[in-house]
């Protein structure tokens, strides 16, 4: 059988495998300043033959890696490069940074990124030997955590002529789901006022603070009118200097969600009014930075179903004694209530038995149909333009916080391992299948149309904004 091709090609190239998977998390670059990590793949897959576009979409991170077996379907594989600020941890079960301070593959991407990249190989050599035609590609997604990249990817056109896409995420369960996500705008407000002696001469000052604090209010005012799962989060970056200074300048960074892009939009320009109400109190000016925005997912049951078939043929992998002896050590820092919270949240069936667990083993059919995760996505952009499903591995012990330094030191070691086998395997056989079965591909195709209803993707983004290299 094709599919097994791939398999037999992951199982002989394991070290290799894990070995980019441990480099990338050695890395631990926070989005948009990739450039190791970009490095790495680009050069590896390379050498594996495939045709590699850099520096894609404005973004010197991102790349596009092709390969082409004559006329027939494209499969998109998608892998992401960043890391998080902050969450630097060696693979051990207790809190320790390699550097304190410095970033951490606290939501895995590292695997997340070699899973697409070793996949999207095994594909090549299965299709090369069985004569299969088609095109594979593999699409380096940088700054997903700030929701970047896909988004500019698909804005370039870059996902035009891809068939479907696939991709993977580490998590606590083995599931393909077809939940949705939070669609999403992030955005920075800057406040202009004037200096003046806060206590000498305050009536000549204008405090860019008061203004943010007083939108601040506004918009915590507001939530108790907008719908119940919207989400409005902010942090104050810059809010003065001393106390005995009128601040000049003042600055938030804003992320509002919603379950649907035009709610979203609703929302977002509710706060902008709050903005200018502010400014009227205050006598401040302001501008808008504009960052990124991204859509709510289109889920797809047919890949779901599918991929959740090929992980029932190939078979979950099993936690060893090491494992289990690292675990139990890791689980001391996760409180139980904690994670029986984390579990009831998740409503995974059978959930109330796995509170002694340590691990969730099994192959899971959709528990999230209809369900819309409180998060947010850049896959979801894709999702929009054709057929995609980003499915889960169990990575992390029941009750592991995501972007978490529990959820980094699992990353890097055997258990994080086994779940990128896993997985690689597993979006290979997907791909494969997508190829060798076109009626599957037909469906899915007709599902995603489905879903659109008639609606059509306009980027979340103005055509003219570039993405924020300086985010960090």
């Amino acid at each position: 059988m094709v599919k097994d091709v791939a398999i037999n090609w992951i199982n002989d190239h394991e070290k290799e495998i894990i070995g980019l998977s441990d480099k990338a998390w050695e890395y631990a670059e926070v989005g948009l300043q990739e450039y190791k990590t970009s490095e790495l793949f680009s050069n590896w897959i390379e050498k594996q033959g495939f045709e590699v576009e850099r520096g894609v979409a404005d973004m010197p991170t991102a790349f596009v890696a092709s390969w082409s077996n004559g006329e027939g379907s494209t499969i998109g594989l998608m892998g992401e490069l960043d890391a998080l600020a902050g969450l630097s941890q060696k693979a051990v079960p207790y809190r320790e940074p390699v550097k304190e301070g410095a970033p951490g593959h606290g939501c895995g991407h590292n695997i997340h990124g070699v899973t697409a990249l070793a996949g999207v190989v095994a594909m090549k050599v299965a299709m090369e030997e069985a004569k299969i035609k088609g095109k594979v590609r593999f699409f380096a997604c940088p700054a997903e955590e700030t929701l970047v990249g896909k988004v500019w990817l698909v804005r370039h056109g870059l996902f035009k002529g891809v068939d479907a896409a696939l991709s993977h995420h580490p998590g606590t369960s083995n599931t393909a789901g077809t939940g949705s996500s939070n669609a999403m705008n992030s955005f920075k407000i800057h406040f202009y006022g004037r200096t003046a002696h806060a206590a000498g001469d305050p009536e000549n000052g204008i405090s860019a603070l008061d203004a943010l604090e007083l939108m601040s209010n506004g918009v915590n005012f507001m939530r108790e009118h907008i719908i119940e799962k919207a989400r409005v989060h902010y942090v104050t970056e810059v809010g003065g200097g001393q106390p005995n200074v009128v601040p000049a300048y003042a600055r938030a960074w804003y992320y509002v969600r919603a379950p649907e892009r035009e709610q979203v939009e609703y929302i977002y320009n509710w706060v902008l009014q709050i903005a200018e109400g502010a400014d009227k109190m205050a006598r401040t000016t302001h501008k808008i930075e504009f960052l990124t925005g991204c859509f709510n997912v289109l889920p797809n049951k047919t890949l779901a179903d599918l991929i959740v078939a090929n992980m029932r043929e190939i078979g979950a992998p099993r936690f060893d004694e090491a494992d289990l002896k690292f675990a139990r050590e890791l689980s001391k820092s996760i409180p139980p209530e904690m994670k029986k919270e984390s579990l009831r949240k998740s409503e995974r069936p059978g959930w109330e038995k796995l509170v002694d667990e340590l691990f969730d083993e099994r192959i899971l059919d959709d528990y999230r149909a209809g369900k819309v995760s409180a998060g947010s996505t850049d896959v979801a952009d894709v999702s929009w333009v054709t057929p995609t499903n980003e499915f889960s591995t169990t990575t992390c012990i029941l009750g592991t916080p995501g972007h978490s330094w529990q959820f980094a030191a699992q990353s890097g070691m055997s258990i994080g391992h086994k779940s990128l086998l896993f997985a690689t395997k597993v979006i290979a056989s997907t791909g494969l299948d997508l190829l060798t079965r076109p009626k599957l591909l037909q469906e899915a195709k007709r599902e995603w149309r489905e879903r659109l209803a008639g609606r059509r993707y306009k980027p979340p983004i103005p055509l003219d904004l570039k993405p924020p290299l300086s985010q960090f």
